[in-house]
């Protein structure tokens, strides 16, 4: 193929991959445009309209009538929609629980998250069960997220921002401003992810066939488009992974030596790791194998890359917690001699109760929290079957698998990753590319077998959420693992249609949870209409 050729078809190649991030922006942008708890909306207007109703009532039993009613009833209502209030653009306790701590850092100077939990007027908006109680710089005791707080406090110096130029705040504005901030964070995560793989594809790729149906894969058949309405850490550790994994192959591969590439590498995997904990085998691979054939420039700008972010995201836990130690490394600390779990004071800061007092009326009953994860009968008992974990390991393996929460079944794209991460391990005309197979391969497994072997109540599939939400940030490494199956697919049309097929079937799960992806996945909810499971 003469050279213009082929610079006119990799022009059309890449003016498709435009189209298809277009289409994933455009899809992903109006669905957080329409983020709400839509479900809630009819129970929200039924409940003030009852409310105004019974004090109109009130009202006209007092001989109030005319305008003077009007002006009483716009007040009353206005009164009402904020303490009745059940709309909100938070889909999960899990994302609510990011947003308190944003929230409370910008509005209140601390990560203590207490004084919006404790808000009667805000509870049914601001309410999270993903949350700990521990000891405060003041010695008493306080609610704090279990998230880690590196994330939640970069998108708070946003917030910051939003509210000094604009007036408008989570409180008051709770939509606008959220809406704001995952289109600047979630959208453009996604296009960067998009762009970065794209730029592999074309250089990686062998046939237009195989380039074009990684990127359809990666715009619209893997559950991170389906996460961009909610905040989440999923979508920025896989563009970490994807800007890792490019610059460690420029590096590897394409004789790439400057050092801003090295610090590129090295800082986003260890980003990666700040969101995403297992992400640190990633690092401890590629910077190994940085080290071993670089030393000097890995020396030079990989370690200071990896010791700022590291150290950004130990010291922020340690600012909110008083430990270097992450929350949720707190949940067991031994039991009493009674056999239970030793209560917050002693270490436990899962297993707790909190009095809320209602700052409004100072004579009002408080109202008493217990937490969700505590592990005694009545607490379990309160879970959901999700939440209570899958005691059989054998179970859990099949379902994370081929089950109802199965990476093969729900996303079966994927087989096709695995032939590719088999040729890229054994195919010899190009050798260096095993190097990047034996990566893909070993984090893969080792990933998945420390999820098999977590306790029982760690064994629930990242919770109520569409899809293995574990394995969500190995996107990136599969897509690539793709690569070289999509251009063995690309050599005959039963091929084709087998990746088309699985395809269409991936788009299917991943498009499922139209409005909230923390819903079971279409799979399971099968399942249980079929008696299998309960839910």
């Amino acid at each position: 193929m003469v050279p213009d050729q082929e610079d006119r078809i990799a022009t059309l190649r890449w003016g498709v991959y435009w189209l298809l991030i277009a289409l994933a922006v455009g899809s992903v942008t109006g669905r957080i445009l329409s983020v709400n708890s839509i479900d809630l909306t009819k129970i929200e207007r039924q409940r003030i309209d009852a409310a105004v109703g019974r004090r109109a009532k009130q009202f006209e039993e007092k001989g109030i009538s005319g305008g003077e009613l009007e002006e009483k009833l716009t007040r009353v209502r206005a009164e009402y929609e904020e303490r009745l209030r059940l709309q909100r653009p938070f889909l999960s306790a899990n994302d609510r629980s990011r947003w308190c701590t944003i929230r409370a850092l910008v509005d209140h100077g601390t990560y203590e998250i207490d004084a919006i939990i404790t808000d009667s007027t805000q509870y049914p908006v601001w309410n999270t069960i993903d949350m700990v109680k521990h000891e405060g710089d003041d010695g008493q005791p306080h609610l704090y997220s279990t998230k880690p707080p590196l994330f939640p406090t970069l998108v708070a110096g946003e917030y910051w921002l939003i509210k000094k130029l604009t007036g408008l705040t989570l409180k008051d504005n709770t939509h606008t401003v959220v809406r704001i901030i995952l289109i600047t964070v979630n959208v453009t995560a996604l296009v960067i992810f998009l762009l970065m793989l794209a730029r592999l594809v074309e250089r990686y790729g062998t046939t237009d066939w195989g380039r074009l149906l990684v990127m359809v894969a990666a715009t619209a058949g893997t559950f991170l488009t389906t996460f961009a309405v909610s905040l989440n850490n999923h979508i920025i550790a896989a563009v970490c992974v994807i800007v890792a994994v490019d610059a460690a192959m420029r590096i590897l591969y394409e004789d790439e030596r400057r050092l801003r590439y090295f610090f590129l590498c090295v800082a986003s995997a260890s980003f990666a790791v700040a969101v995403e904990l297992p992400a640190l085998l990633l690092l401890a691979l590629v910077g190994l194998l940085l080290l071993w054939k670089y030393p000097r420039q890995t020396l030079v700008a990989g370690v200071p890359a990896a010791l700022l972010v590291l150290g950004a995201a130990v010291g922020t836990n340690y600012t909110a917690h008083g430990t270097i130690k992450p929350a949720y490394a707190m949940r067991d600390r031994g039991n009493d001699e009674q056999g239970k779990p030793r209560d917050w004071t002693n270490g436990n800061w899962y297993n707790y109760t909190f009095e809320i007092h209602d700052p409004h009326n100072s004579a009002k009953s408080p109202r008493v929290v217990q937490s969700y994860w505590s592990r005694d009968e009545a607490s379990l008992a309160r879970r959901s079957a999700v939440d209570r974990g899958e005691p059989s390991r054998s179970v859990y393996a099949m379902h994370m698998l081929v089950g109802h929460h199965g990476i093969f079944s729900l996303t079966p794209i994927w087989l096709f990753s695995l032939a590719g991460m088999i040729t890229l391990c054994v195919r010899k005309e190009e050798p260096s590319l095993r190097l990047l197979g034996g990566v893909i391969v070993t984090i893969t497994l080792v990933v998945f077998f420390f999820y098999l072997m977590q306790p029982q109540e760690n064994r629930n599939f990242g919770g109520v959420t569409t899809g293995l939400r574990w394995t969500f940030w190995l996107v990136p490494l599969w897509l690539l693992a793709l690569l070289p199956a999509a251009d063995w697919s690309a050599e005959s049309r039963s091929r084709r249609i087998a990746a088309g097929i699985c395809v269409a079937l991936s788009v299917m799960s991943a498009s499922f949870a139209t409005w909230n992806p923390w819903t079971h996945p279409w799979m399971s909810q099968m399942f249980a209409h079929l008696g299998w499971i309960e839910l």
